[in-house]
């Protein structure tokens, strides 16, 4: 009798640590295929903001002698900024240039930038998000304030900034 209660406690602990860990199991998952998932190519991503005018606004002059590395997209203040990809949340919160910002980690590792948000939808570190889930609201917070309101769409590969124009569909 004893074994067998010592056997039923042993089969509780593991199914209450695969119950525990079973998040982290899944999101190293989703990790490993983002990574894996061939990265977005010519025309492939959707305009995160539908509708929108998409100018080449890539490597234009910032001050203290940087360039732009991204495209700044132009809606009116509260317009839902659109994820152009699935994949993880890697940041939501301020950072002095850009605001309030999100990150998400894409296919092929790619790391989309979203910035300039006037606030955030219900979103945190960890969430896995598809393709058109609203990732925030175009605002002028950071470097862009009182600046006509904008989204900075930026895309970011392990050798740097890239140019997000030429992956965006144009219609």
């Amino acid at each position: 009798m004893g074994r067998l209660l010592s056997s039923l406690f042993v089969l509780v602990l593991l199914g209450v640590a695969v119950y525990l860990l079973w998040p982290l199991v899944k999101n190293a998952q989703r990790y490993a295929a983002l990574l894996n998932a061939p990265a977005p190519t010519a025309q492939s991503l959707p305009n995160p903001l539908p509708g929108a005018a998409l100018v080449d606004t890539w490597g234009g002059a910032r001050s203290g002698g940087r360039r732009h590395e991204g495209i700044d997209i132009f809606a009116k203040r509260n317009t839902p900024i659109r994820a152009t990809t699935r994949g993880i949340v890697l940041n939501v919160g301020p950072n002095n240039l850009g605001g309030k910002t999100v990150t998400v980690l894409g296919p092929g590792g790619w790391r989309h930038y979203y910035a300039h948000l006037e606030r955030y939808p219900n979103l945190k570190r960890g969430d896995w998000i598809q393709a058109g889930a609203v990732v925030g609201y175009v605002g002028d917070s950071g470097n862009a304030k009182g600046t006509p309101t904008h989204l900075h769409y930026g895309i970011y590969t392990s050798s740097g900034a890239t140019n997000p124009y030429p992956l965006l569909r144009r219609r």
